[in-house]
């Protein structure tokens, strides 16, 4: 059963110089939701996170978020693209807090607390450089996590990471957010890991994008690892990834 809707975008349309980018895109997202955006190459996922952040306005349509109109502006949600873009001059826990430092209001024994959580305990003071490309990551994804906003988005975050870590971070993010339940949009182009990760997942057509298909996940939570070598898992994968074949031809 869907919870309500915290995010609803409705009939959204975004062109660059006359090219059509986003066509007449229509979503939403449930309270607590994780959802995962999949689609082909260009097809404009990140574009999308552009407007509901704030950073574009659309020709078209209207973006909400708990029935306010945001459309165009900034400050709604929590963005982590894909590099961590921590400040190199800032600790770990200088980095976590810098959300709620521009909202106006830190709690550093919070952070401390989330820090110990992500398996960072004894790194607070540290900095970025000193940190490998998980560490950034698990950094990265609690400063969206702390931010105020009620809504994260997150731009392909482990698309740079090897297998093993990947998976690592998949897992830590689940238990993480299973505790939190912030709404989640979620951007990649791996099938497996949104299956593993998500409670619904659509699929963009070829630019102008829009919504070609959705899936309900229909994997019980807490996932375990050894989820993603049984046989309905490996159904499901085999069904989105034609579904993504048709439309890149």
């Amino acid at each position: 059963m869907r919870t309500v809707d915290k995010l609803k975008i409705e009939n959204l349309s975004k062109s660059f110089e006359d090219q059509l980018i986003l066509d007449n895109l229509t979503l939403s997202v449930g309270d607590g939701e994780f959802l995962s955006v999949l689609g082909p190459s260009g097809s404009g996922k990140s574009t999308l996170f552009h407007l509901i952040g704030g950073l574009y306005a659309p020709e078209k349509g209207s973006i909400r978020i708990d029935g306010e109109d945001i459309t165009g502006q900034r400050g709604y949600i929590s963005y982590m693209p894909q590099a961590p873009s921590l400040l190199p001059w800032r600790s770990v826990e200088d980095n976590v807090l810098l959300g709620q430092e521009i909202s106006g209001k830190k709690d550093r024994a919070g952070a401390r607390k989330m820090i110990q959580r992500a398996g960072l305990a004894g790194y607070e003071k540290a900095f970025p450089h000193e940190l490998s490309g998980g560490m950034k990551q698990r950094v990265a994804f609690i400063r969206a996590l702390l931010s105020p906003q009620p809504i994260i988005c997150l731009d392909e975050p482990f698309s740079a990471l090897d297998e093993f870590t990947r998976l690592e971070m998949q897992k830590w993010l689940l238990s993480i957010w299973e505790e939190n339940k912030k709404s989640i949009i979620f951007v990649t182009h791996n099938i497996e890991e949104a299956l593993f990760l998500s409670d619904r997942l659509i699929v963009l057509s070829q630019r102008p994008a829009e919504i070609k298909s959705e899936f309900k996940v229909p994997f019980s939570r807490p996932r375990d690892e050894q989820l993603v070598l049984s046989e309905e898992f490996l159904q499901c994968k085999k069904t989105i990834y034609q579904e993504l074949a048709d439309h890149e031809k």
